[in-house]
């Protein structure tokens, strides 16, 4: 997706522009060249937020507590998932 980007100091100069500009896309604020911030509206940025709160983060086991070890040793698939078996043979 294709951003508006603009320098810091132009930003510095027409916040109010960007300021708007940023309720209908995001505004990349560059600083030598380089997008260093990015300027979205409210709606946008929760609903960033939103999808960030789905993702999923893979952990280490050295990084899990001994609790959370335990469970994850502990536990068991279903046996009506039992058929998905076949599909590791494959």
């Amino acid at each position: 997706m294709a951003m508006l980007e603009v320098p810091a100091t132009e930003v510095a100069k027409r916040f109010s522009r960007y300021r708007q500009a940023a309720q209908r896309e995001p505004v990349a604020v560059t600083h030598h060249n380089r997008v260093t911030e990015v300027l979205m509206s409210k709606h946008d940025y929760d609903e960033f937020l939103r999808l960030k709160s789905l993702a999923t983060r893979a952990q280490w086991t050295h990084e899990l507590s001994a609790e959370s070890l335990a469970a994850l040793t502990e536990a068991r698939v279903d046996p009506a998932h039992d058929h998905l078996d076949a599909l590791l043979d494959e």
